[in-house]
């Protein structure tokens, strides 16, 4: 499939590709099905999760190993079924980075990560109710 993406161009995606968000994304809730990939010619610390549904929506992410922050999440079993997992192995923890209007500097969302079942191409949104934890990225880091 293609989508044109005004901030990436045109995007073939192959169908074995799409990660899919069964809930969509806090704010996105209508934004299901994603693509992820690295930009052309851009440092590997982070990727971009293109939204298909929305050419107009995408998003910086990264491991928060990156910033030295290492998760333990504990799925409800309700989360775990949402996206097909049964063997932790299989996932993998992002968070959503992002930078405000007229700040250069990226901010890592440590209180909503995102769970990816590597496997099954499924993934959810964790909200941590309590942790309240931001880091910032300067412009000039990776």
């Amino acid at each position: 499939m293609k989508i044109d993406s005004p901030r990436f161009g045109t995007l073939e995606i192959a169908p074995e590709k799409v990660i899919e968000f069964p809930n969509g994304l806090l704010g996105f809730e209508d934004a299901r099905r994603f693509s992820l990939f690295h930009p052309e010619g851009a440092r590997v610390s982070y990727y971009i999760l293109q939204s298909i549904d929305d050419p107009l929506l995408a998003f910086n992410i990264a491991d928060p190993a990156l910033f030295g922050f290492d998760y333990e999440i504990s799925l409800s079993d309700a989360e775990a079924a949402s996206v097909d997992l049964t063997d932790s192995d299989d996932a993998v923890v992002m968070v959503i980075l992002a930078k405000g209007e007229m700040q250069p500097d990226l901010r890592a969302n440590f209180t909503a990560p995102l769970v990816l079942n590597l496997r099954s191409r499924k993934a959810l949104q964790h909200v941590f109710s309590r942790l309240n934890y931001q880091v910032t990225l300067k412009a000039s880091q990776p």
